[in-house]
């Protein structure tokens, strides 16, 4: 996911907490689901690295 996509979900995760009168409810969520996929993101880079590494070790 881009950048742009996570600035796009913050706007919406604000219009939607706005109306609901559940602000800090979103944004903990919003920040978790952000922390998820920044670390799903860093696993995969990982084992990308690793898996090429292993390809050119054969």
């Amino acid at each position: 996911m881009d950048n742009k996509w996570y600035g796009l979900y913050a706007v919406l995760l604000g219009i939607v907490s706005f109306f609901t009168g559940e602000i800090v409810t979103f944004m903990m969520l919003g920040f978790i689901l952000i922390a998820l996929i920044n670390i799903n993101t860093t696993l995969k880079t990982h084992f990308n690295k690793t898996d090429m590494k292993k390809e050119n070790d054969e």
